[in-house]
């Protein structure tokens, strides 16, 4: 057997940067998380070559005292945290204390600062982890690390690394993310010499807006609804993409707990079901997004690099993240460019960035009166109010719609949000005016959402009726979902889906929601349990069920190629005003367009 010794102290610094320091965008994290933890106004980054012969970071925070700066590069020395009490209530973006010392022993590291009151700087140098003692030096308060030839004593590590443009597409992202989560402090790139960014400081909603527009792109404001909703000791804040602004990717989703970026699988599971109903498979959403809480609420310490956490309450998050989105989207109509807050206990703020966007079309809101007579009127465009039982009723061959309301002369001042309907396009468009100008609605996916939320209202006021099977179906399943079948079993009774335990890896299945007569119950089953599994949740069922009504919904609107007289017309877009979700039809896409006089003023040319 070997002989056990303890490490010598380079090579555990060694290991540990290979655990932390992955690349060049690791070791800006760690450089720029300390200068913002030191209470940074001005962050400044300079690269060379992709960071791999440079990486200097200068800020002007609190400084280092000369006597603590060999401490500075020690393994596990900290200001952040001093107990385990401390650790329990981590608010600082770093506290392990390995990082200097990491980073310093994979390259030529320096670190000069002047910490706040003091007259003179001080400049330490390390080698391939060989410390050289603290010399004085010329430095405003604050602190400036430089990083140079980033693993040269590793070579395995160095020829692990990209290309110089790829490295510092890394370290740009990272930057962005970092600009987002601090927006208070000013951010200055460059690279090889080139200023390449600089996020000015933004002391206000809309200047944060706008730095939120230069990561995600300028159309983002005018696509976004504005989120502000606090409850059960937790506050979500940001901005969220409307379902029409989705991307085939998940590269602009930024969410933040406590001002830490973090990857969640609790969050991207709450967020995915929140846009289940509004989104194409396969699309994405965009978000930036802060959660904060009590740092003794979640566990930041799971994760060498920080990526990750663990939230002590994780049904509890994800609930509240859930309901605040989809009450976001919920509130969303076709024509609503900014709608006031609509949650009984006032925390709930949503407002469509656009309205305080430069950039965006002019902003219109929803009016509360031709809502109103929307509601009331129950125009039927094809679907009459029954019970959910009757199908035919609700899903006739001929959808009949409403045509007892007169066309009036529009008047800007008192249009309602999509204005009157003026033509119909090749069957297939309704063609209004309004306030702003031409407004082109898609009416078959406009009358598809219209009926889709008429089905799901009805099915929420009606009695949820179960389907008892003829022969109880035993499915194997794993311990951990059998327990989950037991402990949910009340709330899949609510679903009319009756699951009983009946060895130590089956269920056995009873009875199934009438609605999903036909479907592969061992399937629908499995899928359940491993979600109540995995997640504590489940609304599997739920959007089974909303799948069928989406297809019933599609059958029973109007269709392309049907001609519509103009009150029918405006039948349709007053539904719209009133409808949930209205904005886009159930597979994503939009239902309405709005072209500006603008836009067709540049489309021929006028005024030039």
């Amino acid at each position: 057997m070997t002989v056990i010794r303890p490490l010598p102290p380079e090579l555990i610094n060694q290991i540990a940067a290979g655990e932390v320091i992955e690349r060049p965008s690791s070791v800006v994290k760690e450089l720029v998380e300390n200068s913002l933890d030191a209470g940074a106004t001005r962050v400044e980054v300079e690269i060379e070559a992709g960071g791999a012969r440079l990486i200097r970071v200068r800020d002007d925070g609190d400084g280092i005292h000369a006597e603590e700066l060999p401490l500075a590069v020690a393994s596990h020395a900290t200001s952040k945290i001093g107990s385990f009490d401390d650790l329990e209530h981590v608010a600082s973006m770093g506290f392990r204390g390995e990082a200097l010392a990491s980073v310093s022993s994979v390259a030529r590291f320096a670190l000069t600062s002047r910490a706040r009151g003091q007259d003179a700087a001080f400049r330490i140098e390390v080698d391939g982890g060989r410390l050289q003692a603290a010399r004085p030096a010329q430095h405003p308060q604050g602190t400036s690390v430089e990083v140079r030839d980033l693993f040269y004593n590793v070579p395995v590590r160095k020829k692990f690394m990209r290309a110089e443009r790829t490295e510092f597409a890394h370290i740009d992202d990272l930057l962005k993310s970092l600009a987002l989560a601090r927006s208070a402090v000013e951010f200055r790139l460059s690279h090889n010499g080139k200023p390449v960014r600089i996020w000015k400081a933004a002391r206000d909603e809309q200047a944060q807006l706008q730095r939120v527009a230069e990561v995600l792109g300028e159309d983002f404001p005018a696509h976004s609804l504005r989120i502000d909703h606090a409850a059960a000791g937790l506050h979500l804040s940001g901005w969220v993409g409307l379902p029409t602004a989705s991307r085939a990717q998940a590269d602009a989703q930024y969410f933040y707990v406590n001002g830490r970026l973090v990857r969640d699988r609790i969050v991207a599971h709450a967020v995915r079901q929140a846009y289940a109903d509004v989104l194409f498979h396969g699309r994405y959403a965009a978000f930036v997004l802060y959660l904060e809480l009590d740092p003794a609420g979640v566990d930041v310490n799971v994760h060498p690099a920080k990526h990750e956490v663990r939230f002590r309450e994780q049904r509890l998050v994800r609930d509240f993240l859930f309901r605040t989105l989809h009450e976001a989207l919920a509130q969303t109509r076709a024509g609503q460019v900014a709608s006031p807050a609509q949650a009984e206990d006032g925390h709930l703020r949503l407002a469509t960035a656009s309205a305080s966007s430069p950039a965006a079309a002019p902003a219109f809101a929803a009016s509360s009166a031709w809502l109103g007579r929307a509601g009331q009127s129950r125009l039927a465009l094809g679907v009459r109010d029954a019970p959910l039982g009757d199908y035919a009723a609700l899903l006739g061959e001929s959808p009949r719609i409403a045509a007892a309301m007169p066309t009036p002369v529009a008047d800007d001042a008192e249009s309602p949000p999509l204005g009157y309907a003026i033509a119909q396009l090749k069957n297939i468009y309704v063609l209004a005016e309004n306030a702003q100008g031409l407004v082109l609605v898609d009416m078959h996916a406009a009358h598809e959402r219209i009926t889709y939320e008429k089905l799901k209202s009805g099915r929420a006021c009606s009695n949820l009726r179960s389907q008892l099977l003829l022969v109880p179906l035993s499915i194997a399943v794993s311990a951990r979902e059998v327990a989950a079948a037991e402990e949910h079993a009340e709330a899949l009774a609510e679903w009319g889906l009756e699951l009983s335990r009946s060895g130590p890896s089956t269920v056995v299945v009873r009875r199934i929601p009438a609605l999903l007569e036909g479907a592969d119950v061992a399937q629908l089953s499995r899928d359940v349990l491993a979600e109540l599994a995995q997640h504590g949740s489940s609304r599997r069922l739920q959007e089974l069920e909303n799948e069928l009504l989406s297809t019933m919904a599609c059958h029973g609107s109007v269709r392309a190629g049907r001609r519509l007289t103009l009150p029918e017309m405006n039948a349709l877009l007053r539904e719209m005003e009133a409808t949930e979700r209205s904005g886009q039809c159930n597979h994503g896409r939009p239902t309405w367009v709005q072209l500006g006089l603008a836009e067709l003023d540049k489309l021929f040319m006028r005024g030039r």
